[in-house]
């Protein structure tokens, strides 16, 4: 086996002893990974990012739960084990967590695809960490700085699971920006990166990820399954993909003999990656970009008179505040509006939506009501949340939805 290339300063974590107020005791007990501070009644002096939290109950003093400890989060302590049980937190304990996660993914391994989420962060019991495969790499990134202590070990029973030839660490924003880390972002730790430019299978479908600086670990995993499903009703029709970024709906529908497709996006660049996305595959139609402001640019194409049989429309997330959802609601329901107007008759709109702030059945209603307002008769055929690879295991993990809608006229 390779050996690991990281400098890692080995601080060896402390155990602190934490009592919670009612509020934040029911929140572990029912099994949420997040506490805040402000739960926090009582708590060693001395604590330090990246201390193993032990969470007692108030009256029996028991433990309730096993978290780290993060001084720089207003989510003062991740829970990584929420019940009663006796373990031990080592290599093991994380081997044994990586290798459930595993086997919830292994039904997608067989359908044609090497790329998936091998950790999902809180979803896997790993808050502030994520794992992407692309073929035989494997991109690991880190959003807290709790996990250092405990990297090694982790990356080498991510490695010896995925069986990934290279590992390649990004960091967040923030993390970038810390004087503690010695590891730099886009860094490769194991193995030889040979190109940053990742190839690999979706549903038998050919893509690229640029894993050093593509956004988050270099591409959008979690929307395959309905990239697979647009891609097969998409044979014989005219495709719009907005927000397309890399192409990924656009590149599938080709792949399944759409006859046109147009991806929009304001970036270039990754208007570029879609085209070159969709030369990885053979594929008979047009592939058309428009780089511009999404709102801006369907205006444009409504003007101009312009339709198409499948409108695909899958936005950033508006909502990344408390104080922006009522902004985010207005834009969604303008572009349920706008992808009405784009599409043909009998055609099919798709809406997205990646914030988690925004629930799932408020944003169907919301689209459900705008559509109502457009004088066409349409039917909902299908509400889609998380691809396998994205299990949710508390409320605020879920935050893909996506509505299919065939207009009938």
């Amino acid at each position: 086996m390779d050996a690991f290339n990281l400098s890692i300063s080995k601080l060896l974590p402390k155990r602190l002893a934490i009592k919670l107020n009612a509020k934040g005791e029911q929140y572990v007990v029912k099994g949420h990974p997040w506490v805040f501070s402000n739960s926090i009644v009582k708590i060693n002096d001395d604590a330090n990012t990246g201390d193993l939290a032990i969470i007692f109950s108030k009256n029996k003093n028991k433990v309730i739960g096993i978290g780290l400890y993060d001084a720089e989060s207003p989510i003062r302590i991740k829970v990584i084990h929420n019940a009663e049980t006796k373990v031990e937190i080592n290599a093991d304990f994380f081997h044994h967590k990586i290798e459930e996660a595993y086997k919830k993914r292994s039904e997608l391994l067989q359908n044609h695809t090497n790329s998936y989420r091998l950790l999902f962060g809180e979803n896997d019991g790993f808050p502030g960490l994520i794992a992407d495969v692309y073929y035989n790499v494997l991109v690991v990134k880190l959003y807290s700085e709790i996990w250092l202590p405990y990297l090694e070990d982790i990356l080498k029973s991510l490695q010896q699971i995925s069986k990934a030839e290279t590992i390649v660490m990004r960091l967040s924003r923030s993390l970038q920006n810390s004087n503690n880390l010695e590891i730099k972002d886009g860094e490769v730790v194991y193995g030889v990166l040979k190109n940053e430019v990742v190839q690999f299978i979706e549903h038998g479908v050919n893509f690229s990820a640029n894993v050093i600086k593509g956004h988050k670990t270099g591409y959008f995993l979690d929307h395959r399954d309905n990239r697979r499903r647009v891609g097969e009703m998409s044979n014989g029709k005219s495709v719009l993909d907005v927000f397309s970024y890399a192409g990924g709906f656009s590149v599938h529908a080709l792949a399944n003999g759409a006859t046109e497709v147009t991806s929009l996006d304001i970036s270039k660049q990754a208007l570029e990656i879609a085209q070159e996305n969709g030369k990885l595959n053979t594929y008979s139609g047009i592939h058309k970009t428009i780089a511009g402001d999404a709102f801006e640019e369907m205006q444009k194409l409504i003007n101009k008179k312009k339709r198409f049989d499948v409108v695909v429309i899958d936005p950033p997330s508006f909502a990344k505040q408390q104080s922006e959802i009522d902004l985010a609601k207005k834009k969604y329901a303008q572009l349920a509006e706008l992808g009405e107007k784009l599409t043909a008759k009998k055609g099919l709109l798709v809406l997205a939506s990646c914030s988690s702030r925004i629930l799932a059945q408020s944003f169907f209603d919301l689209n459900h009501r705008v559509l109502n307002e457009q004088q066409r008769l349409f039917e909902t055929v299908l509400k889609t949340q998380h691809d396998v690879d994205h299990p949710v295991s508390f409320l605020e993990g879920a935050y893909l939805k996506c509505g299919y809608y065939q207009f009938l006229e």
